[in-house]
C-alpha cells in the first residue's frame, strides 16, 4: 500500500469537501477462466477497488443563527466527517470517478456517495 509520509509530495495535497483520493488496485488482467483482458476493459468496469490515500473534511454543516445578530463573530465552518479513513480499502463506482496522475502514480477522486463499501484493517468489534 502507498501511504502519505513526510518525505513524499502527497502530504501537501488537500482534498476538498466530501471527496476521497484513492489509489486504484491493479485490476486483474485475466478472467476466472484464464482469458487475458485488454487494459481498456479492466479500467472501465463499473465497480473498482483501491486504497484511500487522503480524505476531505466532509460535508459542510450550516451555522445556526445566533441570538445576538449585531455581535461580530468569526464564522467557522463546521464539517460532518466522512466514513472513509486513510488506509481503508474502498469499493467504489467508476462512473463517478475522476482519473488523474500525480507524481507518476495513477489516482482517482470520488465523492463519498460513490463509495459502496470500506474494508478497514483494524478490528472494530473488540
Amino acid at each position: 500500500m502507498y501511504e502519505v509520509t513526510s518525505d513524499n509530495r502527497l502530504k501537501s495535497l488537500i482534498v476538498v469537501g466530501d471527496r476521497v483520493l484513492i489509489r486504484p488496485k491493479s485490476p486483474s488482467d485475466r478472467t476466472n477462466s484464464g482469458l487475458y483482458l485488454p487494459p481498456t476493459v479492466t479500467e472501465r468496469e463499473q465497480v473498482q477497488s483501491g486504497y484511500v490515500i487522503k480524505v476531505g473534511p466532509g460535508y459542510p454543516i450550516p451555522v445556526a443563527a445566533e441570538d445576538e445578530p449585531w455581535k461580530e463573530t468569526e464564522e467557522k465552518v463546521k464539517y460532518m466527517p466522512l466514513q472513509s479513513k486513510e488506509g481503508d480499502l474502498a469499493i467504489y463506482l467508476q462512473r463517478n470517478a475522476i482519473d488523474l496522475e500525480y507524481d507518476g502514480q495513477k489516482y482517482v477522486i470520488v465523492p463519498q456517495s460513490s463509495i459502496l463499501m470500506l474494508e478497514r484493517s483494524e478490528d472494530l468489534f473488540e
